[in-house]
């Protein structure tokens, strides 16, 4: 349950109170609406676009059909296309599958950190050299 002054504001911003707000316990509610005001809705360092496709992306792996279908239909709104939308769904897709690759494997973390960090600086240093002709 939340406060009625945060009722009125989710009133204001969404044009009514979801009734899904209404399963958080108290002291949680007009907190919950905090965070999600302020991550999703606020102006943040990211894009309301780049925050769509990540939740797009998190929902997906997350396999929940509520955050999937509410993600989906945020990026809608800020006119991210369908083909977008699927390209963030496989990626998401192929890192849920590499980290039970990894995980599964108990891959040593240093050795991933070592590797990858080569390889990062062999990417910058082929971006950096001019191609041959």
């Amino acid at each position: 349950m939340v406060s009625a002054q945060t009722q009125r504001e989710m009133e204001e911003y969404l044009g009514q109170v979801p009734d899904w707000m209404g399963i958080v316990a108290e002291p949680a509610g007009d907190h919950s609406w905090g965070i999600f005001r302020d991550l999703l809705l606020g102006d943040t360092e990211l894009t309301g676009r780049e925050k769509a496709l990540v939740g797009v992306g998190a929902a997906a792996v997350l396999k929940c059909p509520y955050c999937t279908y509410f993600h989906k239909e945020e990026a809608r709104l800020a006119e991210v296309s369908d083909d977008e939308i699927k390209e963030a769904v496989n990626v998401a897709g192929s890192t849920s599958y590499f980290s039970t690759m990894l995980h599964g494997n108990e891959v040593d973390h240093d050795d991933f950190v070592r590797e990858t960090d080569e390889i990062v600086a062999h990417i910058r240093g082929q971006a950096s050299t001019p191609a041959d002709d």
